[in-house]
């Protein structure tokens, strides 16, 4: 196998859970050339990785269609031995069945996976006992046959442990606050007040991107008496994983930071809101702790994704999660 080609042009956390794949391929093919598709603005995840040759970026946000037509014939004349296709979108089954690869696969709920030479089951749902991600991800390479565990792993680089480095000069946890969806993510009020009960002698990171800067000044500026720090778009993704390895404890939401904590092995607790960890997108951390209601609540889950509010108006699954759970993790 010299050629091979990943894609996975979803969001930051399905391409960490789509790293396993990655690792295994290494493992079994040493010698092989591996790029990755991914959409931009993710890349920074993979700045000098020591596995992959190349990436491909797709731009979805500009020309979208123009720059997919583009990204098939650049990939059309790699002429790759090998394209596995981690989603289920008919955009990247359009990719891989005109590829040109020798082998193909993919999952079998992907609207051309009758292109592919090679079609995989997409388990997912309670009926299969909580499957994991990235087991399922892995089933696309099940016959490679090997002992051997792979979990997600991210490369943060010299510099990124170089440039947290001065925020990790006394005992401190991380918390990201955000979710992209309003119903996965903790409600405000719920993390000052967590916040409030913690030691005085932590330091607070709060992180986030771009998009989260407010959240988090607003988190600060209510929490009383704290040390606390809004790193919110001031970190690359890499470099708040670097911060996230050696934190005393990463509280995240079910999103992309949890993944990230997970890729470094670090300790974390991961609030589950309207989400349940039978999707299969919980922590892999040694060390890691799922928070969620301890009330029966026959709305919950209400969706795979969460949405930006509450179908029965009272976000229970959130409200009834206590500072006191979170604080036991202290």
């Amino acid at each position: 196998m010299k050629k091979i080609l990943i894609i996975q042009t979803a969001s930051i956390g399905d391409v960490i859970l789509t790293t396993p794949i990655l690792e295994k391929l290494h493992y079994i093919y040493k010698d092989a050339m591996i790029d990755f598709l991914l959409k931009k603005g993710i890349e920074s995840l993979f700045i000098n990785h020591p596995f992959i040759r190349s990436l491909i970026i797709w731009d979805k946000k500009s020309n979208k269609y123009k720059n997919l037509f583009n990204i098939i014939k650049q990939i059309r004349k790699e002429k790759y031995d090998l394209v596995i296709n981690v989603q289920r979108f008919a955009s990247s089954g359009i990719i891989t069945a005109l590829s040109g690869a020798e082998t193909t696969i993919g999952f079998d709920k992907n609207p051309f996976a009758m292109f592919f030479t090679k079609k995989i089951k997409h388990k997912i749902g309670i009926q299969y006992q909580g499957i994991h991600e990235i087991d399922r991800n892995l089933e696309l390479l099940a016959h490679l046959d090997t002992d051997k565990k792979f979990t997600v792993k991210l490369y943060p680089t010299k510099e990124d442990f170089d440039m947290i480095e001065p925020f990790r000069t006394a005992k401190y946890i991380c918390i990201a606050p955000a979710s992209l969806w309003n119903t996965k993510q903790y409600p405000k009020e719920k993390w000052i007040e967590f916040i409030n009960g913690i030691n005085q002698t932590l330091v607070i990171h709060l992180l986030g991107s771009k998009q989260d800067v407010d959240l988090c000044n607003e988190i600060k500026e209510a929490a009383i008496g704290k040390h606390i720090l809004n790193l919110a778009g001031k970190l690359s993704m890499l470099e708040s994983a670097a911060l996230m390895k050696n934190a005393k404890m990463n509280y995240v939401n079910d999103s992309a930071p949890l993944h990230l904590a997970s890729s470094m092995n670090a300790h974390v607790t991961a609030v589950f809101c309207s989400t349940i960890t039978e999707f299969g997108f919980g922590p892999l951390s040694d060390d890691s702790v799922v928070i969620e209601t301890s009330e029966q609540l026959d709305c919950r889950p209400c969706g795979l994704h969460g949405y930006n509010e509450c179908p029965e108006k009272h976000f229970k699954c959130a409200m009834t999660i206590t500072k006191e759970q979170l604080l036991s993790r202290l």
